[in-house]
């Protein structure tokens, strides 16, 4: 195929983890059907999500007492800066807010970080830096002040299924059009609302999570990822199997306008990830356990089904939308599946694969 792809960072599970992957990997860009064979630009422990920012590359280390770790982009390598606890257990997103700080959710622990980046970055720059690929846990003299890092605990709350919501679980944070961010809680059935407050001089201790309020959803939704649309909230419920649309009313609160099925049947172990809204109003949402790429219309107002095509792989845990394909992180399939996307920006068949051990994100550059 003569349409190419950009270069393109990929998160994965490593041995600590049960994975095949061997930390962060780099795949020059090409023609779709000839990327050339990735590479591993940084090794740490299960870097299953990953945030970029310019020329920096942050990765959270998904194990108990979980950390993230910070980088600089140059030449197609990967000079580590600094790390940071993530001050809970399972970080399983992060994501650079506009206040400043870099927000972490932990799943396992229920727990919300934000780590002051003017903070951090001061501190990296007094640390003489290290030449070459840094082994995680070889470089402690590189983090960043605990007390330096804001931390909040989710309300422990229940849902109604006793094998995943037996307490809080923050899976993911969204910044709002509001100035506040918004942290989905699958374990919870609640989207907690803060307000991040970082000190201007950027002083190590003064970083504030503030909570405001906790949205509810239905009880069993399971909210995972989200996505905002013409100043609507789209939320996948990863346990409910369905797409919601939120929007906020006068009081402050969230109420639903609209929720669609992404598949017949039975829920059972058909699992929502990841979920994207583009220009066009279509919402794109990843299937794990059917193995399926849906695509939403909520241009409308609404949700109606529009596609519904297989991901190219096995337990599609991420996605990320470049220009004419989507690429697809099946984390069971040791691949991301490049699929092409026609004039409607529909899906169809996977045109390639990029072979990488237990893919859990793709990021483009």
């Amino acid at each position: 195929m003569s349409a190419g792809l950009p270069t393109l960072l990929i998160g994965s599970y490593t041995a600590t983890g049960g994975g095949n992957g061997t930390g962060i990997s780099l795949v020059d860009g090409g023609p779709a059907g000839a990327l050339p064979t990735p590479r591993t630009v940084a090794v740490l422990d299960d870097p299953s999500f990953l945030a970029v920012s310019g020329d920096r590359v942050y990765a959270v280390s998904e194990k108990n007492d979980g950390g993230v770790s910070a980088f600089r982009l140059q030449g197609g390598a990967l000079e580590h800066l600094w790390d940071a606890t993530a001050c809970g257990d399972a970080p399983c997103h992060v994501r650079v807010d506009p206040s400043g700080a870099l927000v972490v959710t932990n799943y396992v622990s229920g727990t919300v970080a934000a780590i002051p980046l003017a903070v951090a970055e001061s501190h990296a720059a007094s640390v003489t830096a290290s030449d070459g690929v840094v082994l995680h846990g070889e470089a402690d003299q590189r983090s960043v002040p605990a007390d330096a890092v804001a931390v909040a605990v989710l309300p422990d709350a229940t849902g109604p299924d006793e094998d995943r919501q037996e307490g809080p679980h923050a899976h993911q944070s969204v910044a709002t059009p509001d100035g506040t961010v918004l942290v989905a809680d699958l374990g919870g059935d609640a989207l907690h609302e803060f307000r991040i407050v970082v000190d201007t001089e950027g002083r190590a201790g003064d970083t504030v999570l503030e909570p405001l309020r906790v949205h509810h959803v239905e009880p069993g939704t399971g909210p995972r990822h989200m996505a905002w649309y013409d100043g609507d909230l789209f939320v996948a419920g990863e346990l409910d199997g369905r797409v919601h649309r939120l929007r906020r009313d006068d009081s402050g609160s969230f109420r639903t306008v609209a929720t669609a099925a992404t598949f017949d049947g039975e829920v059972g172990e058909s699992l929502l990830s990841h979920i994207e809204v583009d220009d066009a109003g279509r919402v794109y949402v990843a299937v794990r356990g059917r193995d399926l790429l849906v695509v939403l219309d909520a241009s409308d107002g609404g949700l109606s089904m529009s596609a519904s095509v297989p991901c190219g792989g096995t337990w599609p845990r991420h996605f990320a939308r470049v220009p004419g394909f989507v690429l697809v992180a099946n984390q069971m399939s040791d691949a991301v599946a490049v699929l092409p996307l026609d004039a409607d920006g529909l899906p169809g068949e996977a045109v390639a694969q990029v072979r990488v051990g237990t893919p859990t994100c793709v990021v483009p550059l």
